[in-house]
């Protein structure tokens, strides 16, 4: 997936997401486990309007700033929306910049008596990555260790730790008993097929129905967007229109609806890329025939073209089929090297029945055709 559309495809949407508020705190409820969560209301939740990223990184993260104040004392949530491919083993000292540029505006804002006052205090800042991508997160969480000689100045150098929301590393069932906006969307958020994304979708249908209808509509706005790359123009419009059209009432109806229009979008995609594969694979493998039947002989060019025609068939169909089916053809490569049409074959045929890249890949490895 092309980095330049994660950034667009995930910041934005997860922006969208999170500035609201009761999504946020359920973001906090439901994966910070801290006495102090308790103590946030949606109501004292401001949203800053602002972003504090630097320009360094404005092609590869965004961000989103709450304050607070609780018991008389400001806080601000500071939550970076981390979309790269690779982990940055920069990010304790990148947020390091963020949190000090927020500090630094705050004093700014504020009037010189009232900075030297003794009781004067910058608000505290709790720091947040929130990161989707499949690799897990090896980054230090605490900012000393990317301090040379850290360990020997202890509570002489300056140290933080920030909370990771890593959303590949959380359990299916877990986010499914949880049932609530953030879950969902947590739930759908991954690099998954089409018939997967239906699956998941029809677990979360009991979800869909006990969120806010403010929640329903911002997260159907954030399915157009993730469902989007994955469709032609034609399929894209269906989608559109079942979204647009369907209340938090008929949510039952809509992931039926979105279902079987993807479903068709697949088989009619296998279809037609079979049909195509066959037919160019032959038509290369004639042409293969005639050239070798003008060397050796023309009844063994016909043989070998009508072989070469088969096995480059299946090839075609194969790469059709995995681009359709998972948006992935990384392997093909792997799959070229086979010379047994009857391996390719079966090769073929994990293709039609597995539901994931994932565990096509591993038949794949399991065949050892590395």
């Amino acid at each position: 997936m092309p980095e330049d559309r994660v950034h667009h495809e995930h910041d934005v949407g997860y922006k969208y997401i999170f500035s609201h508020k009761e999504t946020f705190l359920e973001l906090l409820r439901g994966f910070v486990k801290k006495d102090w969560v308790d103590l946030i209301k949606s109501e004292d939740l401001i949203l800053i309007d602002k972003s504090y990223v630097l320009e360094d990184f404005s092609e590869e993260e965004s961000d989103i700033v709450y304050k607070v104040n609780l018991d008389g004392r400001d806080v601000i949530f500071y939550i970076l929306l981390e979309f790269q491919s690779r982990v940055d083993y920069r990010m304790p000292m990148r947020l390091l910049f963020y949190i000090v540029e927020i500090w630094r505006e705050i004093l700014k804002n504020t009037s010189k008596k009232e900075r030297r006052r003794k009781d004067f205090k910058l608000p505290s800042i709790i720091p947040m990555v929130l990161y989707n991508g499949k690799g897990r997160w090896t980054a230090c969480r605490n900012f000393r260790d990317v301090l040379s000689g850290g360990e020997l100045f202890g509570e002489n150098i300056i140290d933080f730790r920030y909370i990771l929301f890593d959303i590949y590393r959380y359990d299916e069932n877990n986010l499914k008993a949880m049932a609530n906006m953030v879950s969902t969307v947590f739930l759908l958020d991954k690099e998954i097929s089409r018939e997967d994304l239906i699956r998941r979708l029809r677990l979360t249908v009991y979800a869909l129905k006990k969120i806010t209808p403010e929640q329903f509509d911002i997260l159907k706005t954030w399915l157009k967007g993730i469902m989007k790359p994955k469709l032609d123009e034609k399929s894209r419009v269906e989608v559109e229109k079942i979204l647009e059209k369907s209340s938090q009432r008929e949510v039952n109806s809509m992931v039926s609806n979105l279902g079987k229009t993807i479903e068709n979008i697949v088989r009619e995609g296998k279809t037609k890329g079979l049909e195509e594969g066959r037919k160019q694979g032959i038509k290369e493998g004639r042409e293969k025939g005639r050239r070798e039947g003008m060397k050796e002989g023309r009844r063994e060019g016909r043989k070998e073209g009508r072989k070469e025609g088969r096995k480059d068939g299946l090839l075609q169909g194969l790469e059709k089929l995995l681009g359709i089916k998972f948006s992935d053809t990384s392997c093909i490569g792997r799959i070229k090297k086979i010379e047994d049409e009857d391996v390719l074959s079966s090769v073929f045929e994990d293709a039609v029945k597995s539901n994931s890249i994932g565990e096509f890949e591993e038949k794949l490895r399991r065949r050892k055709l590395n």
